[in-house]
């Protein structure tokens, strides 16, 4: 049985074709551009796909926020307004549907991601995890999710509020909607317009570190608090190094005060709080368990 897989990022696409993410037989990497470029060379790479291996049975997809999932609405798989120009409202899955006719599952990026580390990362083994990327934006997905229950949207953790750190009450924030929101402040282009080069080029002693590991934690403990979770998974670009985790544990634990139990016991937060297992493979990893998620629903 083969499957395709799409991780659509802000970035970079990423596309491959196997039976699962641990048996891959082709992939390749895109270019971010223009919606309609984009979309038509992952058709293509799939066409060429199955002329090489045969026959795709589903798709999954995950893609960059946010997006329209109500399954059963005229817009479903539809881009909603995005910071991305030129993505805003397009239908995402018009030009796989086009071609092929089989099962298509679609989620955020960082929903896939999270089904990936809960089923063979970090997860593995717990009831339930969240997982939050840091990167040209923030997001975070908990997992299991069920995409059968009707909601209003994915969730959209990184544009929560959070309190300002004293040290840089002055920054207004790079959200085009909320501007000092959490994605705002502590993004990757957050910290470029504040100090002018990414957060693995400054020194481990530079105070940006404790600002965003900060404002990451207080993200972690809203998680804790509204979700309960097992476990929170923070990958992403700007997280590639793990210096951040340490910051993000402490602002955490600040933030909580004890308040939650379970986490009030020495070297609790160590393992509460961690870095994905799948690391990069995250994504794809999960894009393909969306597609068997698919085919499984269809039949």
């Amino acid at each position: 049985m083969l499957y395709g897989a799409i991780e659509g990022g802000g970035t970079k696409f990423v596309c491959a074709v196997g039976r699962s993410s641990e048996d891959v037989l082709d992939s390749v990497v895109l270019p971010t551009i223009q919606a309609e470029t984009t979309l038509r060379a992952c058709v293509e790479f799939f066409s060429t796909a199955e002329q090489k291996f045969g026959r795709i049975a589903a798709f999954g997809f995950g893609c960059f926020g946010p997006i329209d999932l109500r399954s059963h609405g005229p817009t479903h798989g539809h881009m909603l307004a995005t910071p991305k120009p030129g993505w805003s409202r397009v239908d995402l899955l018009k030009p796989l549907t086009a071609r092929f006719d089989v099962p298509i599952s679609i989620d955020t990026d960082v929903s896939a991601a999270a089904l990936a580390e809960w089923r063979l990362g970090a997860g593995r083994g717990l009831g339930s995890i969240a997982y939050v990327t840091v990167g040209t934006g923030i997001g975070g997905g908990v997992a299991p999710h069920d995409l059968s229950t009707p909601r209003l949207m994915h969730a959209e953790m990184g544009h929560i509020s959070v309190r300002r750190d004293a040290r840089e009450q002055d920054f207004p924030g790079v959200c085009p909607f909320h501007g000092d929101c959490l994605e705002g402040l502590a993004s990757g282009p957050a910290i470029q317009a504040r100090w002018g080069c990414q957060l693995d080029a400054l020194p481990p002693n530079h105070e940006a570190w404790s600002i965003i590991g900060g404002y990451l934690g207080q993200l972690a403990a809203t998680i804790a608090l509204m979700v309960s979770v097992e476990r929170v998974v923070f990958g992403g670009g700007v997280m590639a190094n793990g210096l951040l985790l340490p910051h993000i544990r402490e602002a955490a634990a600040s933030s909580l005060k004890g308040y939650l139990e379970p986490l009030s016991h020495p070297g609790a937060l160590d393992t509460y709080i961690c870095a994905p297992q799948l690391g990069t493979r995250a994504g794809i990893a999960g894009a393909f368990l969306l597609a068997e998620r698919a085919l499984a629903t269809a039949r």
